[in-house]
């Protein structure tokens, strides 16, 4: 993982920095940025940046310091944040910690927006993120963000509400969640922190300050980063690893830090193994992902080309380790019939399990009835109903084929005769009934799951 604000300058690290550097490694944290708030934390975070390969840093002025904010420090600021962007080697990574502090008011209000817009215009000017701080002062930090028109940045340790989420997201900012969400009286953060989407969402520490259970009361320290990342990982229903792999892709986008995965083939998530075998499909909906984003849960699913059926045996290994391999990726794996009848025979025969996620158009698509040809081959089948009705239908996902819906409701009644497990999907969106879908679903003996807008994997 990449623990993407803590203070290594700081004093409570001095008598045992390399430790902690060296317990950080040991825990597998990948990259530490190491933030300035001060102007000697600046120098400080500026000086380990350059004495570790893994350490990056972010130079600016806490409003608690605003007040002794001067042109010499701003153009020192400007120097070090002059050298290559990331992409060419820097190690500056952002503008930070800048922002507003209503709490203490260690500096005037009026100071500190003064400071904070200063460096957000010089952050935007040389194109780098901003790190914000923001405490009790919701509504001038999103006015002064929405009137900068800076659009890349993170809200670190978030503590807002989901409106304030929600209103930095919408300006392209990342949501930074730190130990606090393990505290046993965080339950209004972890609400919050449950249903960031992922393409927003990071992980920090902020150490040495606020130490995650079960480390509460002690100097937190970048290794301590992991007990966070377990409760994100309980609160959002996927792995560890998924947690991992989310956020230090975030990282990648909004810093420039490290070089971005290339497609995939085969990807897990929490203990199953999708496979990925087209970017082609028969419908638009409105809602996929596909449209507005090459990832799902880190994994870059944007393919080059359409994978063989010995590469796609190769990805997999060895199916029985998964709880089930499922036929899903960034189009409909039932445009490739042959190659998903060969590769789940591979799998059964492997002692693995096999689901197939369909929009339902396999029969549109080939023209017959495919599924008594999925038979002994296929565990489980999630279909797209998607709508309560052919106008809902589709507008929302807009097909390739006439009579789509009446099609895919005869595709869900079909396949219970040929697939143990069978599941109707539906997006709860706008315009969905999900009452009138659930009666569809009983009327044909199968299971309907509701997916959230914009969650996927």
């Amino acid at each position: 993982m990449i623990d993407t604000h803590c203070h290594l300058e700081m004093k409570p690290y001095d008598s045992d920095r390399e430790d902690v550097i060296r317990r950080a490694k040991e825990a597998e944290v990948e990259a530490i940025i190491t933030i300035g708030s001060d102007f000697e934390g600046c120098k400080g975070a500026v000086a380990f940046a350059k004495k570790y390969d893994f350490v990056y840093a972010a130079v600016g002025i806490h409003p608690h310091d605003a007040k002794d904010f001067t042109e010499e420090i701003f153009n020192q600021i400007k120097k070090w944040a002059t050298p290559p962007h990331p992409q060419r080697g820097g190690k500056i990574v952002a503008i930070g910690e800048i922002g507003l502090d209503y709490h203490y008011d260690h500096s005037p209000r009026e100071i500190q927006k003064e400071v904070f817009i200063k460096q957000l215009y010089y952050a935007k000017e040389v194109n780098l993120p901003v790190v914000i701080h923001s405490r009790e002062a919701k509504k001038d930090t999103l006015k002064i963000l929405e009137e900068s028109g800076v659009t890349r940045g993170v809200m670190h340790c978030f503590s807002g509400d989901i409106e304030t989420a929600e209103r930095a997201m919408s300006l392209g900012f990342y949501i930074s969640i730190a130990g606090p969400v393990t505290f046993r009286n965080a339950s209004k953060l972890r609400e919050i922190a449950k249903v960031i989407p992922d393409n927003y969402l990071l992980i920090e520490t902020d150490a040495p300050y606020l130490a995650p259970e079960p480390m509460r009361g002690k100097r937190n320290e970048p290794a301590f980063l992991v007990h966070t990342a377990k409760m994100l990982a309980e609160l959002r229903g996927v792995s560890v690893e998924d947690i991992d792999r989310i956020t230090t892709l975030n990282v990648k986008r909004l810093f420039g830090i490290g070089h971005m995965p290339e497609a995939e083939i085969a990807y897990k998530i929490r203990e199953s193994l999708y496979l990925n075998i087209t970017n082609r499909c028969t419908s638009k909906c409105t809602f996929c992902v596909r449209f507005h984003s090459d990832f799902v849960k880190g994994h870059n699913l944007r393919l080059k080309e359409e994978p063989t059926v010995d590469e796609l045996q190769r990805a997999i290994g060895e199916p029985e380790k998964y709880k089930e391999v499922v036929f899903c990726g960034y189009g409909e794996p039932l445009l490739r019939l042959d190659v998903v009848k060969q590769v789940a025979s591979w799998i059964k025969e492997n002692g693995g399990r096999v689901r197939i996620n369909t929009n339902g158009h396999g029969n549109l698509i080939h023209k017959r009835n495919i599924l008594p040809e999925l038979q002994g081959l296929v565990d489980s089948m999630s279909i797209s109903l998607d709508a309560q009705d052919e106008k809902t239908y589709n507008r929302i996902c807009k097909p390739a084929f006439k009579n789509a819906f009446n099609e895919v409701v005869s595709f869900i009644k079909e396949a219970k005769k040929h697939v143990p497990e069978v599941t109707a999907t539906v997006v709860a969106m706008e315009g969905v009934d999900i009452d009138k879908c659930r009666e569809i679903a009983d009327s044909l003996g199968v299971k309907l799951r509701v997916r959230r807008l914009d969650v996927v994997g």
